[in-house]
């Protein structure tokens, strides 16, 4: 039994449940569940792993290249049959096989991407072997092979025309240093490990490379980490555990990740590098080694492993504020498509569709929806842009009577005007800004747009279009600092425009359309989408991070708004109807901890 000292003059607010009136930093006794709590601020999530769908073979000794959402996973062992070609791509939701290797191996060196790959030597059914083959995001094609055949390696680079390979063994005891570089034509020989070790893990391109754990000559597991600089190999800080028969993610020698491998027994170990020393992370749901890996730090894939398995893990990498979704106030008419804009109290939701297309308007103060006088034009998949709160918003383009509208309309708190209208008429439209400085981006006529045109309070001037054509995208931001994300094609396309241009950033984790949204170019909250999902993520400015689940999934077609602080996802089509369901997000300044025994 615990013991207590009393100090004199020291006391705690005593209260049944969680105490309103804390502050920050204050202690008080929970008298219902019997737990002193207190109040702190909220933290940034921790990096976790969450389950994705199987691969359709099961596999170890695979090798794998690309990111979370577009990978590639080839060759390995299939027991209790012999080792195999197959080709697997991941889109971000599933697997689907593509054409073989020529040549069925495993235990072999996996680099690049998607599109762009290349699988070098490893153990054909009957021998070491140096064959090399290239893929083209289409076939492979076998070209020159390494100058020294061997098994157990690792690589990395960043297409099929640019490689770096390095370690492995020529026979069973055989222990490599070997680093030979591929430049799309031939292989050469450059600088040895400082270590040789088989079952090693690689990461990076071919001029900035990691090279981690692995196995020496004499069985024994290692935690050695070396940094390749284009030329030359160093030692680094060590992995935290040694192990061997694992695999990593990363972009370069200065950010990493490594997952699972064995230390006489299957792991879930993940390890994250962040240039200077390794620190540990949360596991993997399953320990296994000789797995495939592809991605990065924030964005990371791993599939197959021994024991044999299909099984494929998504990781997230931290830095997300910890929020959740709320069951909310349900709007009075089902729909999706509609145009959603304003902030988490004062919202305005126009149009969209259910067993017809609407011209029906409603908006929200807070606690409840109210309906408010009609669109002129009854329309679906429109855009929308809004000053905060509701009282001034802006919609355009959308399918009404044509498929493709360019009328626009402007909201005054009470009525819709119609304004000038878009120069091309669209459906499937992003909208960002407010409603005397807005963007129109992207959209759909007959075929997928890369379009933008700007708004100045009275018309339309076409600007300079975006990277990529795509329709179904979340934008938000402002006329001179916007963003857009996903889209269909289906992919996790992001790029942000500063008024003048549209750059390319890092990819969503998962690749949808059809999704909502809200934020800044430098803060934002997507959700939802197609394939239907109730995936959440969140924006930083740099790069994006999966949050909590919607608790329904559902397609949005652009029904939702406000910040990664306060958001309204509204309505949208839950396979087979459309619905009035409403949730709303939350990140709340301070969290309550329990502190325990």
């Amino acid at each position: 039994m615990a013991t207590y000292k009393e100090k004199v003059g020291t006391s705690v607010v005593n209260y049944a449940g969680n105490y309103p009136g804390a502050v920050e930093g204050e202690l008080w006794y929970d008298s219902t569940n019997k737990d002193f709590k207190y109040n702190y601020p909220n933290v940034t999530s921790a990096g976790s792993w969450r389950t994705g769908n199987n691969m359709n073979t099961e596999r170890f000794e695979t090798a794998g290249a690309g990111t979370q959402t577009q990978a590639l996973a080839f060759g390995g062992d299939t027991p209790p049959g012999p080792n195999t070609a197959n080709t697997e791509q991941y889109d971000g939701t599933s697997w689907t096989e593509v054409n073989d290797l020529n040549t069925a191996r495993k235990q072999m060196a996996g680099a690049g991407t998607y599109t762009s790959a290349i699988a070098s030597a490893g153990q054909d059914p009957s021998a070491i072997t140096g064959v090399v083959e290239t893929w083209n995001g289409t076939n492979w094609t076998e070209t020159t092979d390494v100058n020294t055949a061997r098994q157990l390696l690792a690589g990395s680079g960043t297409d099929y025309e640019a490689a770096l390979i390095f370690g492995g063994n020529t026979s069973p005891g055989a222990r490599q240093a070997i680093t030979e570089l591929w430049n799309g034509s031939n292989w050469t020989e450059v600088g040895d490990l400082n270590t040789a070790r088989r079952q090693l893990g690689g990461i990076g391109t071919e001029t900035s490379a990691l090279a981690f754990g692995g196995e020496d000559p004499g069985n024994a597991s290692l935690a050695i980490n070396e940094s390749w600089n284009g030329t030359n190999w160093t030692e680094v800080a060590d992995l935290n555990t040694a192990r061997r028969d694992f695999t990593g993610a990363g972009a370069d020698n200065t950010s990493a990740i490594a997952f699972g491998g064995t230390t006489g027994s299957n792991q879930a170990i993940t390890e994250l590098w962040n240039g200077s020393s390794w620190a540990e992370q949360n596991d993997l749901a399953t320990a296994r080694s000789v797995l495939g890996g592809a991605g990065n730090v924030t964005a990371g894939l791993a599939f197959g492993g021994s024991p044999s398995s299909a099984s494929t893990e998504e990781w997230t990498g931290a830095g997300a504020p910890i929020g959740a979704w709320s069951t909310g106030t349900s709007i009075n008419t089902a729909r999706y498509g509609g145009a959603a804009s304003g902030i988490y109290t004062a919202a305005l939701l126009a149009g969209g569709e259910h067993t017809a297309k609407v011209a029906l308007t409603e908006s929200w103060d807070g606690t409840s929806w109210t309906e408010v006088n009609d669109l002129n034009l009854a329309r679906v998949l429109l855009g929308s842009s809004s000053n905060a709160p509701y009282t001034a918003s802006l919609a355009f383009g959308g399918a009404g009577p044509s498929p493709t509208q360019a009328q626009t309309e402007l909201w005054n708190g009470t009525n819709w005007t119609e304004v000038n209208d878009l120069n091309t008429g669209r459906r499937q439209v992003s909208g960002i800004g407010i409603s005397t400085a807005a963007l129109a981006t992207n959209g759909y006529t007959t075929t997928a747009l890369n379009l933008n045109e700007s708004w100045n309070g009275t018309n339309w001037t076409e600007t300079t279009d975006l990277n990529t054509s795509k329709t179904y995208r979340v934008g938000a931001g402002t006329q001179t600092a916007g963003i857009v994300a996903g889209g269909l094609p289906t992919g996790g396309n992001t790029e942000t425009w500063n008024g003048s241009n549209w750059t390319e950033e890092n990819d969503m984790t998962t690749g949808r359309y059809a999704h909502a949204g809200g934020g800044t170019q430098t803060a934002l909250l997507v959700y939802g989408g197609d394939p239907v999902t109730a995936k959440t993520e969140d924006w930083n400015g740099s790069s994006w991070a999966e949050v909590a689940d919607l608790n329904t999934a559902r397609a949005l077609y652009g029904q939702g708004t406000g910040t990664t602080a306060n958001n309204l996802c509204i309505a949208g089509n839950i396979p087979g109807s459309a619905v009035t369901t409403v949730e709303e997000w939350s990140v709340p300044s301070n969290v309550i901890k329990v502190l325990t025994d």
